[in-house]
């Protein structure tokens, strides 16, 4: 009995020891990356001080390259066909853990580093999305992991995605049809919001595309029965599509914008375009209602006696959670922390909050959010990697509380130290869990088993952009 009480006193001892030591690591870890918190808030600065629309992100994808190949990185350039995606690798063997980062700006959303409206280039891009602290983030974690791959020894693979055009250009989508992922065992990723979260969810699919009337041009007021009117084509087809919104199922969003509408109202317009967004929870109906918007485009080019062809730009899966590897990032969040704001970033947050149609409280920047299931209304193209690889994301406050994403308010704080810090919470988390993974072979091996119950066994990955080559001009 003495022995049997001895021994489990030991190994009661023994997990004490082994626990102390990995919570010394981690918190060692923790104190290395804010050491280098200067650094990477100069890297995502400058992204926000230039910011570059979906697939033309030359110089913040250069950035990158260069960051990640000055801490030991073997860079392939220009993946899948798109000039600005790449991979970065360090390390050997298993298992292969993908963190991705994101660059591309929004089109038109300019704004200071101020709490009230003010753009700083007129009609400029802005990082509306925080996808410079994205990938910022995302390189901090990257480095951090392979310097603890390096130190400890441990076999492993670290591999960053340098993923572009997330803003309706599916730039994740064509690196997953190219296979760039089918050798990763997780990927561990973030995004920028208004709370600290880790909470397996799903998301809208989504298909995007341009349709383009063509007309005949003619003086609108000397000769207008000799021209046939492209934006006539454009609208009638906008008015069915209207009426088809009270024929599609609940959670149907349908978007557009009417990207070219003629030149002078004196001449009847030739030639019109505009950009529509489906999204839905279920992708075989987001396919089914572009083809009723499809339909909705034929009937008015028949009515109008215009010509009219399409252009499918984007489409994206909806989002597979993983509740394992969301619960592995919940607790290393928890332990990293949420935000502590100082009296200036207090006083900043006050003066945006005068503006939010929905503020909440400032001090919640600071606190880490109870895991729950949700079900977003947004979309995003790593909805495709989920699909093809166990994932789960973190959500850091880079934002003041209760700011909405693509909004001039998530611009102004995103070029501040809230926008940082936030990013630094996330991009300890990241770290910290890829590092888990590797530690504990059992936990991927849980996420795995419900990535594949949660996938089915008859699934086969079909990208609903099709076999399109990269729309490397959508936003020229």
């Amino acid at each position: 009995m003495k022995l049997r009480i001895k021994s489990h006193l030991f190994l009661s001892l023994l997990f004490v020891i082994s626990f102390s030591r990995a919570q010394d690591e981690k918190q060692a870890i923790i104190n290395d990356m804010e050491s280098k918190y200067g650094h990477y808030a100069k890297i995502a600065m400058e992204l926000w001080e230039n910011p570059e629309l979906g697939y033309l992100e030359e110089n913040s994808s250069a950035l990158f390259q260069e960051e990640l190949k000055k801490a030991g990185f073997a860079i392939e350039k220009g993946v899948a066909g798109i000039p600005t995606a790449f991979t970065a690798t360090y390390g050997s063997g298993s298992p292969v853990i993908g963190i991705l980062g994101e660059f591309d700006a929004l089109p038109g959303m300019s704004q200071s580093a101020e709490p009230f409206k003010k753009a700083r280039v007129v009609g400029a891009p802005g990082q509306a999305c925080g996808h410079h602290l994205f990938g910022a983030g995302s390189l901090a974690a990257a480095i951090s992991i392979k310097d603890w791959l390096k130190s400890s020894g441990k076999s492993g693979t670290i591999r960053f995605y340098g993923t572009p055009a997330e803003e309706g250009g599916s730039g994740k989508v064509y690196m997953v049809r190219a296979g760039l992922f089918d050798d990763v065992d997780a990927v561990v990723s973030w995004h920028p919001g208004d709370e600290n979260t880790s909470n397996p969810g799903t998301n809208l699919a989504t298909i995007s595309g341009k349709f383009r009337f063509t007309g005949k041009s003619s003086h609108a007021a000397a000769a207008p029965e000799l021209g046939r009117s492209a934006l006539d084509g454009v609208e009638g087809m906008n008015d069915l599509v209207n009426m088809l919104r009270e024929h599609t199922t609940e959670s149907t969003r349908i978007h557009y914008v009417i990207t070219k509408g003629g030149d002078a109202p004196n001449i009847v317009p030739a030639e019109a375009e505009v950009y529509y967004v489906i999204r839905h929870s279920n992708r075989d109906e987001v396919k089914a209602v572009w083809d009723r918007v499809v339909k909705a485009a034929e009937g008015a080019a028949i009515g109008t006696e215009t010509e009219m062809t399409y252009e499918i730009i984007g489409g994206t899966y909806d989002r597979l959670p993983n509740e394992v590897l969301a619960s592995l990032m919940h607790k290393n969040m928890t332990l990293v922390g949420g935000l502590e704001y100082t009296p200036e970033e207090v006083n900043f947050a006050k003066e945006i909050q005068k503006t939010l149609g929905a503020p909440k409280p400032i001090e919640s920047a600071g606190e880490i959010q109870p895991m729950v299931f949700t079900y977003g209304k947004a979309s995003a193209d790593t909805g495709d990697v989920s699909w093809n690889v166990p994932m789960a994301a973190v959500r850091a406050a880079t934002w003041v509380p209760g700011t909405p994403p693509h909004s001039w308010q998530a611009v102004a704080a995103g070029g501040t130290s809230i926008g940082f810090k936030g990013m630094m919470v996330a991009a300890k988390t990241m770290a910290l869990s890829a590092i888990d993974l590797y530690n504990s072979p059992e936990v991927l091996e849980k996420a795995k088993a419900e990535f594949e119950e949660r996938r089915g066994a008859d699934f086969t990955y079909e990208a609903l952009l099709g076999d399109r080559k990269p729309a490397l001009d959508y936003r020229k």
